[in-house]
């Protein structure tokens, strides 16, 4: 894979211009709002069976009680910046600028990792110098105390890393240790992005040489009754549909290694099949947006135009279409239900 993309990525200070740091890994973590969890998801940092780490918290404007939380927990390894309300794309750089460390991590305020996440991760990426990061499985859990499957992601090395990271995101922003010297080289994140920013990263440092895979469930992902931006359909399918535009302009390759027709199967028909789970769930505002993009792209079967052409229509007028076909559903009159098939 070239390694020639930067599109959009914020570039880091020069490493001269940092103070160094004793600790072998910075954590990185933006903080907004988050009193309710920040203080579970440092006590799961602080649990690390390795223990050379320095957290980096940047509050992004909060306006709960998040800072006096985390200054309550009187730990000398963590740091408290703060900035005014900007994102988290934007906080994240914040704390790559003032990080020092030869690896860097990054966890969410209401996110949390297995004690061994970074001592395993760290002996991983020591053990092989060449690889840019290493990633680990990962389990999402619920509010109700349930919890998924654990998922532990396959080897991608024996795979082609350009069509699999194409084809979507293979790890959570919580689920991989970095090179600092790798970031430093692609840019930070994409501050121009609503969402997608790790997807982004991940793309331009996959790039860049080998991944080590950790087979162990090391991340948690913590679902909430909060807003969480992987609610936003729309802001999450079209902020990767950008990072991949972002990532094949800087790399004109691309087409000639996957051929025209993969490359929109990758792009566009993921576009298309994000417009069908906005549809099948009735979100319609989502759907419309997202099939009008595939349409101007003039891709998808004629099947799929029949799902999408109504997107010209004013709303109102998709909406009683939509309803119209769900009762004639109910008769056993409708189209199967799962045309992305």
């Amino acid at each position: 894979m070239a390694a020639n993309s930067q599109a959009g990525a914020t570039p880091l200070m020069p490493p001269s211009s940092r103070a160094p740091s004793a600790a072998r890994v910075s954590v990185i973590m933006p903080c907004f709002n988050a009193e309710a969890t920040i203080a579970r998801a440092i006590t799961s940092v602080q649990a690390q069976t390795f223990p050379d780490w320095e957290l980096i918290v940047v509050d992004d404007g909060s306006a709960d009680n998040s800072a006096s939380t985390i200054l309550g927990i009187g730990d000398a390894r963590i740091r408290l910046l703060a900035q005014p309300n900007s994102g988290a794309a934007v906080a994240r750089n914040r704390g790559l600028v003032e990080a020092g460390a030869e690896f860097v991590a990054f966890l969410d305020s209401d996110d949390t990792w297995h004690p061994e996440f970074l001592e395993q991760m760290v002996t991983a990426l020591q053990a092989s110098p060449a690889a840019v990061l290493a990633y680990c499985g990962w389990q999402n859990l619920y509010p109700d105390g349930s919890a998924g499957i654990p998922f532990v992601p396959p080897d991608y090395e024996p795979l082609d890393r350009l069509e699999t990271f194409l084809g979507g995101c293979r790890w959570p922003i919580h689920g991989a240790l970095v090179r600092r010297s790798e970031i430093q080289t692609v840019g930070a994140f994409d501050e121009t992005l609503q969402a997608s920013e790790d997807y982004d990263l991940w793309l331009r440092l996959v790039a860049r040489g080998p991944l080590v895979l950790v087979p162990a469930v090391l991340a948690y992902y913590h679902h909430h009754l909060g807003t969480q931006i992987t609610k936003n359909r729309q802001r999450v399918a079209l902020s990767h549909w950008m990072a991949q535009q972002n990532f094949l302009r800087e790399n004109p390759n691309a087409a000639l290694h996957l051929g025209k027709r993969r490359l929109r199967e990758l792009v566009i028909g993921e576009l298309l099949r994000q417009g069908y789970i906005s549809y099948w769930k009735r979100d319609l505002h989502t759907a419309r947006a997202l099939f009008k993009k595939v349409m101007r792209a003039g891709y998808g079967r004629p099947r799929d135009w029949f799902y999408m052409l109504p997107a010209i229509l004013p709303f109102s007028m998709h909406k009683r279409l939509v309803t119209w076909r769900d009762s004639n559903s109910q008769k056993g009159n409708a189209p199967p239900s799962n045309p992305f098939c």
